[in-house]
């Protein structure tokens, strides 16, 4: 099942949420300080042990003080001018995100617009990247999509019309 929402994916009871993260899954700015902030200092602690998450891949941590239990960092693609690979990558941060998931029995999982802030990712780009991959793990995973405003959303509800997805809500 897939689900468009508005909210702060802080404040998501899914099993895990997601952090737009960066290499270093160092706490930063947006989604990323957001999400360290809420969980406390053990979060930051954890990712150090981690040593990193390139770019296209994804790394499970607990949730510690927010209400998931898990956090999956993806690191996506900076955005340069859609010629350097930016969309293959984007998907493969997906599809690590999901495959992550999977391997962790995660059953609900809550997932920003990834790489659309500081990375400037095309927001319609993007979200269509997202929604196709989605699409394949529907059935396995409950999905929800947490935009963060109102511009998002919209994008997030016409691109899944068009994919045929908006009749599972």
């Amino acid at each position: 099942m897939i689900e468009i929402v508005f909210g702060n994916i802080v404040d998501e009871t899914t099993d895990a949420i997601v952090n737009a993260a960066n290499e270093m899954l160092a706490a930063g700015s947006g989604i990323s300080g957001a999400i360290h902030a809420a969980a406390g200092p053990h979060l930051e602690l954890e990712c150090l042990q981690l040593g990193g998450c390139p770019t296209g891949e994804a790394r499970v941590t607990a949730g510690y003080s927010l209400k998931a239990k898990y956090v999956i960092h993806a690191a996506a693609p900076r955005y340069w001018d859609g010629t350097r690979g930016e969309a293959d990558l984007l998907r493969k941060t997906y599809l690590s995100i999901f495959e992550a998931a999977l391997k962790s029995k995660i059953r609900s999982i809550s997932i920003p617009a990834i790489g659309t802030g500081i990375y400037r990712f095309p927001l319609q780009e993007a979200t269509q990247i997202a929604l196709e991959i989605a699409k394949s793990y529907a059935a396995l995973i409950q999905i929800r999509f947490v935009c963060f405003d109102q511009k998002t959303v919209e994008v997030y509800i016409r691109e899944a019309s068009e994919l045929g997805l908006l009749g599972e809500e």
